[in-house]
């Protein structure tokens, strides 16, 4: 039996830990991942959120979906977080800023032009 090579399923090495389903390299080094993240449009909605999970009560507000290349969504980051006169992160494409910020950050991204909604509850 001769198996498909792109249909193997290797998800998980010993060696290397996860693997990238579509290039089958470990995903540190994935080939596919890194062509894709140049500003990934998505489905063109910034959706902006409120999480406390995992921060000991401690909310932030998350801005996940924004249609920007890495190095300008860490200015958009820096320009969020002075604007809201408090702390945050970029976290793997999701601006997180600290603190309930969620009606100001739709405001100032709108202002932008980009489609905004409010996400979760």
């Amino acid at each position: 039996m001769v198996r498909n090579r792109s249909n193997s399923g290797l998800v998980y090495s010993s060696e290397h830990g996860r693997m990238c389903p579509g290039c089958g390299k470990p995903v540190a080094a994935c080939a596919c991942r890194k062509q894709g993240a140049e500003g990934s449009p998505g489905d063109g909605v910034v959706r902006v959120g409120r999480q406390t999970k995992g921060r000991k009560g401690k909310g932030v507000s998350l801005v996940s979906g924004v249609p920007l290349p890495e190095a300008e969504l860490k200015q958009l980051a820096k320009e969020l977080k002075k604007k809201c006169g408090t702390g945050g992160t970029l976290k793997d494409g999701v601006i997180e800023i600290q603190g309930d910020h969620r009606d100001l950050l739709v405001d100032l991204l709108s202002a932008k032009g980009w489609k905004v909604k409010l996400s979760g509850g």
